[in-house]
């Protein structure tokens, strides 16, 4: 196991979609278990779920795995990490992956990558990835969330908008850049986020990430070394999991 970053994975009972969806059993382990199973396959220092559900909390233990118990009242996932975060005593500068509990597919690779980035801009209070876009159907689909960087590879904006626009018409097949919700942060950033108040960028776009933008925080962003399959949303999206985990 790495000393290098540690992965925590929020997960609660409440689904719109797919109901219960932490507890959906895939060839006889609940989700949430084949979730914490890959992020052990990272090679993180430790691996716990964040969870406010005694039910979740009995399936990752009788699966051997570690648990942080939360407040019920969370508006985010990024929320509970900072009280998961503050009951584990990390120290300051440690890296915090964010693995959601509807990701068991998450490249390794990726995982590795998203911490690293943390490493290499000591400025940075986050990171996370992305992925070029492949046709102008996904760039203007709402669902889809864009991102623009810098020349340093830290984020300049976030938008569910069609970004950037092209002045004269067309869609910027070679800029157009689709956001990746794998995030890195540092345990003093989790800290701080507790603090910060929802801004009104984040508000208008349903995208917290913006909060930390608004606030002045930098986030480290680069391309995914590996795609990024998509999580599980919905009962098609299970159906594939099941189909993809016959052997």
């Amino acid at each position: 196991m790495s000393e290098d970053f540690h992965v925590l994975i929020p997960a609660r009972l409440a689904s719109s979609r797919l109901p219960r969806k932490a507890l959906v059993e895939v060839h006889g382990q609940p989700l949430v278990v084949h979730v914490m199973r890959c992020a052990e396959r990272s090679g993180a220092a430790s691996v716990h779920v964040a969870t406010d559900s005694e039910e979740i909390a009995v399936a990752v233990d009788n699966a051997g795995g570690h648990v942080v118990m939360t407040a019920t009242d969370h508006c985010s996932g990024t929320d509970r990490l900072a009280e998961a975060t503050a009951e584990l005593g990390f120290h300051d500068d440690a890296v915090i992956v964010n693995l959601q509990g509807d990701e068991p597919e998450m490249p390794s690779a990726c995982m590795r990558q998203v911490a690293e980035l943390l490493r290499h801009d000591s400025q940075a209070r986050m990171a996370t990835l992305y992925a070029p876009i492949e046709d102008e159907h996904q760039w203007r689909d709402p669902n889809v969330v864009k991102l623009v960087r810098d020349a340093r590879g830290r984020a300049l904006y976030f938008s569910r908008a069609a970004i950037p626009h092209v002045r004269d018409g067309g869609w910027p097949n070679h800029q157009a850049l689709r956001h990746v919700g794998l995030y890195a942060y540092r345990a003093r950033a989790l800290m701080e986020w507790r603090d910060l108040p929802p801004g009104d960028l984040e508000q208008c776009e349903s995208l917290e990430q913006l909060r930390a933008l608004q606030a002045g925080w930098k986030i480290a962003v680069a391309a995914c070394a590996q795609p990024i399959p998509v999580g599980i949303d919905t009962p098609d999206d299970l159906e594939k999991f099941r189909n993809s985990k016959i052997t």
